[in-house]
């Protein structure tokens, strides 16, 4: 008798497990990871905040390359100017030169004129009217047949051509030299004012509580290089001593008579080796770069309101009768090199392989120097940017 059971379905078996489950299963796994897919992509990892020491050293580049940028400026403004002034000058003599041609081709019209009334040679006129009149001119005939005067004023108007003409093509190529010294100019411009945004930017972005520990590692930064000159100028002073004491046992020995004849001529200090003319052109320097104290550093500035390094060192050595050159780049050329140990008043120190920063020494480890943006003209250790720092010490008279 066949049994009336209904069949079981096969549909959810296969090979003893069930096969429905198992799909489940596998769609939930697959949804979770396409979730975790689309969390990631949503919500990407946060950059890393940068630590206030780098922060610090990125400002500090930023204003470094700042400064060799203004120090470009710097030069460009001055060949700038140079070539305005040349051209300038050119454009001057061209128009000198040109009134004097117009007076000398009047002259051979007057002359032209007369021979015309008086109906004598008109080769003058045709002369006056040829294309080339010093070819025109090179006709025996015609120059056999012209008075002297006529010849001087013939030969002036020549000369006055030909110098008009060369001193035009001089002035193009000054011109052209004048518009590359412009585009450099912009270019540097362009530099400074971004490096400068960059670092106000970065600077923007920390917290007051951020910024007070910034200034405090700058001021530890500063009581570590104070330290430092105060070594420097302990060592100067023992130097000193020994050298004076040097000096006066030598004269006592060359007998008394003779023993302050070199402190009273004020030729130059034995301590030092500076002679005293030196020693009173430092002085008027830097009792003019005191009075600068206090005024902010802006970049491309020469005084009175405002300086960069290069501006207040060539200000202050002008106040002494000494004209330096714009840039620190060419003041490092002026006078000689004197070692660090032998750095005496009004000396130049200057800064960095790239020599992009100067300031004025005053005496005892210190300087005084138009440091940064946003910073003023003060007194400063020369140590503070490090020892490393210091390029190198000029005596610039």
């Amino acid at each position: 008798m066949a049994s009336h059971r209904k069949p079981r379905s096969r549909s959810r078996m296969s090979g003893g497990l069930r096969t429905t489950p198992a799909v489940g299963i596998t769609t939930a796994a697959l949804t979770s990871v396409a979730l975790l897919s689309q969390t990631a992509q949503a919500a990407p990892a946060q950059p890393t905040k940068p630590s206030l020491q780098e922060v610090q050293k990125k400002v500090d580049s930023l204003y470094r390359q700042a400064e060799t940028a203004t120090q470009k400026y710097n030069s460009a403004k001055e060949q700038t100017d140079s070539k305005k002034k040349q051209v300038d000058k050119l454009l001057d003599d061209i128009a000198q030169r040109t009134e004097k041609m117009n007076t000398a081709r009047q002259e051979l019209g007057r002359f032209a004129a007369q021979q015309y009334r008086s109906g004598g040679i008109s080769d003058t006129a045709t002369m006056f009217l040829a294309d080339d009149p010093e070819d025109y001119f090179a006709q025996n005939r015609l120059m056999s047949r012209m008075t002297a005067s006529q010849k001087k004023a013939v030969d002036d108007y020549q000369e006055q051509q030909r110098t008009t003409a060369k001193k035009r093509t001089e002035a193009q190529e000054n011109l052209q030299q004048l518009t590359s010294s412009q585009t450099d100019l912009k270019t540097s411009k362009h530099s400074v004012q971004t490096k400068l945004s960059d670092a106000r930017v970065l600077l923007s972005k920390l917290t007051a509580e951020e910024k007070q520990r910034l200034a405090a590692i700058e001021k530890k930064k500063e009581k570590a290089a104070r330290k430092k000159a105060a070594e420097l100028a302990q060592k100067q002073k023992a130097e000193e001593k020994k050298k004076r004491q040097a000096a006066e046992d030598a004269a006592q020995q060359e007998g008394g008579s003779g023993s302050g004849s070199g402190a009273g001529s004020g030729l130059s200090d034995p301590s030092t080796g500076t002679s005293s003319g030196y020693a009173a052109k430092a002085a008027k320097a830097l009792a003019f770069a005191k009075t600068q104290e206090g005024k902010p550093y802006v970049w491309g500035a020469t005084g009175p309101d405002s300086y960069d390094c290069s501006g207040l060192t060539q200000a202050a050595w002008k106040a002494a009768g000494i004209s330096l050159p714009r840039t620190t780049w060419d003041q490092v050329e002026v006078g000689r090199t004197v070692s660090l140990s032998d750095i005496q008043p009004g000396d130049l120190v200057f800064f960095y392989d790239d020599i992009s920063h100067v300031g004025l020494y005053l005496g005892d480890g210190m300087m005084i120097h138009a440091p940064k943006p946003g910073a003023y003209v003060r007194e400063e250790s020369i140590y503070y940017d490090g020892t490393g720092s210091i390029h190198s010490v000029v005596r610039p008279a």
